[in-house]
């Protein structure tokens, strides 16, 4: 009797559907035509190009529209088929394309910024635009009359822009780490709170409006989710990069953050989990643990005719502890750190083999492998429980 033949198992590996040859140079955003199958892309060759699938399952270009300056970022519209385009000149273009996505209407240019505009976002609710420049400059405009209503100036150049039409906060990272809350009102603005929990720049932000939490990617590879509905500013770390956070996406039905990393890595969070929240850093002239002074303690130095140490901290208790009390190494998932950190020895003593596990869990294709190899490219990753029933 022949065996009978086992079915595959599914993978949940991406297909490659089409390749679109969208500029000739770095395109910096494209965006997908909802219920078009369709794409626009604009780049540094000024291009502004719009592209359908035809019947015969090929892209092929149905705009092909050069501005004046390099196009930096977009902002779409589908509702209203409004195209918002900011330029390396620090303008912003608006269009409206037509039904048939064909052709694309001038409307009006805001003379926004004096450098490269970063990021745009077009609010309908309000009928405001928002955006950055280089010129560290935030703006909002009224989209019906082009008037500018207001600005605030940034400590470093924005890079990260999110929107609650609800409450009428901005969130802006910049480069210097700094996470900035704005209150917008019609023609001014008002300063909320500043976020400084990154030791690099902000290179992406996420915004959850309905459980109110504020993701922020970093340069230092890590991500920070800020409670700022539930627990006012409390701050979680998560730690799942070897290189630089690129980009984060946050899926509200499933409570599930993806980020993509310079390492090639792309983590899924659950963020459907109790998670410890990071502790704060405490100051201290000596080490908590062992009391040796800190290398800036001249008058310990002194006293005790000792030699200052560097100062570090513990990741779990927030301590600050000499290299020697804090020469272990343990990853803490139940506090978002998937890798090892530093810790102190008592705290490194604390923690369970258990714990040390709980929560950790990693995929890539339908590997579950924990020693898998995750050095190649394009790795996926999905970290933490199963949903809560």
């Amino acid at each position: 009797m022949a065996a009978e033949i086992q079915p595959k198992p599914l993978t949940r590996k991406p297909i490659l559907l089409q390749r679109v040859e969208g500029s000739q140079e770095v395109v910096n955003m494209a965006v997908i035509v909802p219920k078009e199958e369709g794409v626009i892309s604009v780049s540094e060759d000024r291009t502004v190009r719009v592209w359908l699938k035809r019947d015969s399952g090929q892209y092929w270009p149905s705009i092909y529209h050069v501005m004046p300056s390099p196009c930096s970022c977009m902002s779409f519209n589908p509702e209203t088929r409004r195209l918002s385009i900011g330029l390396d000149n620090g303008t912003i273009s608006e269009f409206i394309l037509s039904e048939d996505y064909n052709k694309m209407t001038p409307v009006k240019n805001y003379q926004a910024h004096q450098s490269r505009v970063t990021m745009i976002q077009f609010v309908l609710e309000l009928e405001w635009v928002l955006s950055t420049g280089q010129d560290k400059q935030f703006a909002w405009h009224c989209s019906e009359s082009g008037q500018r209503l207001g600005g605030y100036r940034t400590s470093a150049v924005a890079s990260g822009l999110q929107f609650d039409v609800e409450t009428r906060h901005v969130f802006i990272g910049d480069q210097s780490g700094q996470v900035t809350i704005l209150k917008l009102e019609q023609e001014n603005c008002t300063l909320v709170t500043t976020f400084r929990g990154h030791t690099g720049g902000v290179t992406a932000l996420c915004w959850d409006p309905v459980q109110r939490v504020l993701f922020s990617g970093s340069s230092d590879h890590s991500v920070i989710m800020w409670d700022i509905g539930g627990r006012k500013g409390t701050a979680i770390e998560l730690q799942g990069h070897n290189d630089k956070v690129q980009a984060l996406s946050y899926a509200q039905h499933t409570r599930q953050l993806i980020s993509c990393g310079g390492d090639g890595g792309i983590v899924v969070w659950n963020m459907d989990v109790e998670r410890q929240e990071t502790p704060e850093w405490l100051d201290s002239d000596s080490c908590q643990k062992c009391d040796q002074p800190f290398f800036w303690n001249f008058k310990q130095m002194w006293d005790s005719k000792k030699i200052g140490l560097r100062q570090h901290h513990c990741r779990k208790c927030g301590k600050a502890v000499c290299g020697k009390c804090s020469s272990k190494r343990s990853p803490i998932p139940l506090m978002g750190f998937e890798f090892e950190v530093r810790v102190c020895d008592s705290c490194h003593e604390a923690i369970t083999d258990e714990e040390r596990q709980k929560d950790r869990i990693y995929s890539r294709n339908g590997c579950s492998n924990p020693n898998h190899d995750w050095s190649s490219k394009a790795d996926v990753r999905v970290v933490g429980e199963k949903p809560k029933s």
